[in-house]
Formats: structure tokens, C-alpha cells, sequence
């Protein structure tokens, strides 16, 4: 049996419930899992019709009614929208309310393990605030309704893995946030987590943050002074991993299976890595959970929402990535 994948519709005004038809209707993501959506059905209408795809909506209020068919979409109802003032393209409040109902139920459904795992299309930040909700992002909603207090990023594209030391923080913040302690802490949690993915013993590696690792000095010596103490740390507890390397290797020779993981030290360093690798098929993972998530990793498009546009390579392949990680999660 095909694992279960939950999907919320996202950010309505955004390409969200158009990524979502177009996996659904898609037979490579069908090879891969049953998926349900948690949505709202006029919303989904009107993306099958800008968007050409020829799906049947199947709304139900339970699993028990959910029917397995390369034709239909199983749609469980919420997030309603007044459908008559929703303006594709635009900041509305009524769609991050929406949205963040959507998110809530697929988390609720998760959590009672009625699904195997979640697949989340993109949300809008400002959307979220006019809608008075008081997150941020998917993070931090996944975070507080799971009871899970710092959940850990991990972007994966083909095999590069990497986590994330500092999320949404300006450069300056993100490596003031950083001891040796976090590092050890991150390192501990990042091997446990690869270790529920599947890999037994993994081999992890830290980015430097200055050019060539600083040089012992010469270019900062923040690596030598946060990093490496961090590192050594982790390895005093059983950790197998390395460095600090430099930032303009390290990843590269992840892609070619030296390492199973890098701890990127900030945003950018460890986006601008994966990214480059294949834009639309790196693919966020939220570890630390007593859940899985996957999700795309690229905002809700507003310019060209509503213009059936819209690639779902990075959906289908958020439902693949959720679907091959799910047996780790047993229901």
C-alpha cells in the first residue's frame, strides 16, 4: 500500500491549490502515494480549470471514504474562503487564515496517525500576519502544534543533505547566535534525526563560516572559537563528524557522497548550495518531530498565480521525498 500524504491547499491567492491539482493529476506522484488535500473545494475548482487539469472532487468527511483513482481528488473541507472577495495575486488576510486552518487539521490528522506523512504547499508571511496568525512560517506552526520546541530544517536535493545551524535571522544575528553548545546540540539532533531517515551511521560535517575556514585566524576566527570546540564536543558524545570546512568545497563533495550531512551555519549559505544543485527539486524536511513534513521550498508565486504557469516538480517532489521517508515514521 502507497503511504498516505496529506497535503494542504497553502496560500490561496498564491500557486498553491495549482501545484496541488497538478500533483494530484500527476502519475509520477501517484507512483508514489495516495494524497489527500485539506482545502477548499471552490478554491481547487478554479485551479483545474486555469490550469487545464480534469480532476473529480471527492469531499469527505472521513478517510473511510477516500477513493483511490488517478482521476479524483480526495478533498477533505476547510480553510473556507469567501470566494467571492478572493483576488488572485493579492495579500489577503482571509487566505493565511485559511491557510493556517488548512495546516492544523493536516497536523492533527498526522498526529492521531490517520496519514502517513505531510506535504506542505507554500504559505505568504504577510498573508499569515493579516490574517492576525501569530507564526511566521510552516516552522514554527509544525513547532508549536506538535509540542516540538526547535524543530530541525533539512534541505535535501539528490543526496546532499543539509541542516541548518540559525533560520531567519540577518548574517550578523545568525552567527552571534552560535556557541560551541548549539553546535554540539545541533550536531547530536541532526545525527538522530538521520538516523530515523534511515542512515544507521552517519558521517556529518560542519560549513566554516569565513573564507577557507579562517585560516587560523587570518579571515576571523569565529571557526576556530565557536566551530571546532562545538565539533569536538559532538564527537566527545559519539558524533562521527568533521570540520569546520570550507564553505566553497564542503558542499560539493556532500553532492558526491563523501558526507551524509552539512550543518550549514546560516540561511543563505546552506540555500545557495542546494539550490544550485537543482532549484526546483530541493526539497525541505522538518526533522525532531513526532511527524514527518516535507515541503516545497519556494514562496506562493503571487506574480503569476491564477496563470496556470505554475511547475509542480518541486510538489511531486516533496510527495516522492515524504512518501520514501514515511516507513521511518510507522504508524
Amino acid at each position: 500500500m502507497r503511504p498516505l500524504i496529506a497535503i494542504p491547499m497553502g496560500d490561496a491567492a498564491g500557486i498553491g491549490p495549482e501545484i496541488t491539482v497538478k500533483t494530484i493529476a500527476s502519475p509520477q506522484a501517484q507512483k508514489y502515494a495516495r494524497m489527500v488535500v485539506v482545502g477548499d473545494r471552490q478554491v481547487l475548482e478554479q485551479a483545474c480549470e486555469f490550469s487545464s487539469v480534469t480532476l473529480n472532487i471527492n469531499v469527505i468527511e472521513s478517510l473511510s471514504e477516500f477513493i483511490d483513482s488517478p482521476d479524483v481528488v480526495n478533498l477533505i473541507q476547510r480553510g473556507n474562503i469567501d470566494f467571492s472577495t478572493l483576488r488572485l495575486g493579492e495579500i489577503q488576510g482571509q487566505c493565511g487564515k485559511a491557510a493556517y486552518d488548512c495546516i492544523e487539521h493536516v497536523i492533527m490528522m498526522a498526529m492521531a496517525r490517520e496519514v502517513d506523512a505531510v506535504a506542505t504547499t507554500p504559505i505568504n508571511k504577510e498573508s499569515l500576519k493579516a490574517g492576525k496568525v501569530d507564526f511566521i512560517g510552516h516552522t514554527e506552526i509544525f513547532g508549536k502544534l506538535t509540542g516540538t520546541d526547535d524543530p530541525l530544517t533539512m534541505f535535501q536535493v539528490r543526496d546532499l543533505r543539509v541542516f541548518f545551524l540559525s533560520r531567519h535571522l540577518s548574517l550578523v544575528n545568525a552567527i552571534r547566535s552560535l556557541t560551541p553548545e548549539k553546535v554540539c546540540d545541533y550536531a547530536v539532533r541532526s545525527a538522530g534525526a538521520l538516523n530515523r531517515l534511515g542512515l544507521a551511521q552517519p558521517r556529518l560535517t560542519v560549513a566554516a563560516i569565513n573564507p577557507h575556514g579562517g585560516e587560523h585566524g587570518l579571515f576571523g576566527t569565529e571557526d576556530d572559537d565557536i566551530l571546532l570546540p562545538g565539533i569536538e564536543m559532538a564527537r566527545a558524545r559519539g558524533i562521527n563528524i568533521s570540520g569546520p570546512k570550507p564553505a566553497d568545497s564542503v558542499f560539493h563533495f556532500a553532492l558526491q557522497g563523501e558526507y551524509d550531512a552539512v550543518l550549514s551555519p546560516y540561511h543563505d549559505q546552506g540555500h545557495i548550495a542546494t539550490k544550485m544543485v537543482d532549484f526546483h527539486r530541493t526539497i525541505s524536511i522538518t526533522n525532531g518531530m513526532p511527524i514527518l513534513r516535507t515541503s516545497v521550498d519556494h514562496g506562493t508565486a503571487n506574480d503569476i498565480a491564477g496563470r496556470g504557469v505554475a511547475d509542480p516538480v518541486s510538489m511531486i517532489e516533496a510527495v516522492r521525498l515524504a512518501a520514501c521517508y514515511a516507513p521511518c515514521f510507522v504508524r
